[in-house]
């Protein structure tokens, strides 16, 4: 039985929703994960949350998954061919309207899962200005956030933790490996510095040892969009390790809104 509201009749969604149905909303970006990934890591959310409604399911509580939002919001990422980024302010706007409409017909159950660094700002800010209009908590899981503390834990190799690698790219090897290409895995490429100074990281310069903020774009940090040491050790069963524990997460959250929101 199909989960996603797209692909389902006006009444059942109706029906289910009334009957107390919570609803997942996932959301992500595109942009370059390295030349081995897709660009779209919303792929990756929408996928992880037809895991969650299953598992939900499987556990007698209903969940229904809405489209993915593709665009994230502006970090790094908006000079990469094909890549699309929104404005805090615009995507804050999205997710807060997206919920309005949710909430003015009867919906109180939310699970917001965001798999884009650059749009924890703006869910984050969204959830606050729904909590004070509506009187309402709308949980968000930030997915590679949560992975990111995971991958050590489950066996993840430390050379492939990063931008254009882990965790991102064992999930999309076991969740998408249709659309993966392993042998273009590579190495990090050197990084010039910037006003003659290191890169310390994403957006820092390291300046007489501590770092200074600076706004860059994806390839002066990462050329080719791997910022890992090497994103090769990446596979598919520390992916599949990662979402479960993840699934199992948001299950869990789906069926705690069952028991505490009304």
């Amino acid at each position: 039985m199909t989960q996603r509201i797209a692909e389902l009749r006006a009444p059942e969604v109706a029906r289910r929703l009334a009957a107390g149905a919570a609803v997942l909303f996932p959301m992500g970006s595109l942009e370059t994960h390295g030349p081995q990934a897709p660009m779209g890591d919303y792929l990756l959310a929408e996928a992880i949350a037809d895991r969650i409604a299953a598992a939900a399911a499987a556990q007698g509580a209903d969940a229904l998954v809405l489209p993915a939002i593709p665009f994230g919001g502006a970090d790094f990422f908006s000079m990469v061919p094909g890549g699309i980024v929104l404005s805090p302010a615009t995507l804050q706007a999205v997710v807060e309207e997206t919920c309005d409409n949710l909430i003015r017909t009867g919906t109180r159950r939310i699970l917001v899962l965001n798999g884009h660094a650059g749009s924890i700002a703006p869910v984050d800010a969204a959830a606050r200005a729904l909590r004070r209009r509506h009187g309402l908590l709308v949980p968000a899981m930030h997915l590679w956030r949560i992975a990111g503390a995971l991958h050590a834990e489950l066996g993840g190799s430390p050379a492939s933790f990063g931008h254009g690698g882990d965790p991102v790219w064992s999930v999309a090897l076991h969740l998408r490996p249709d659309l993966c290409d392993a042998a273009a895995a590579r190495e990090r490429q050197p990084v010039p510095p910037i006003l003659g100074l290191p890169v310390a990281d994403f957006g820092a310069l390291r300046v007489a040892g501590v770092n200074i903020s600076i706004p860059t774009e994806v390839e002066e940090v990462a050329p080719g969009g791997v910022a890992c040491a090497d994103s090769r050790p990446g596979n598919a069963a520390h992916g599949g390790r990662i979402v479960a524990r993840m699934v199992e997460a948001g299950a869990a959250m789906v069926a705690q809104l069952a028991r505490e929101i009304a």
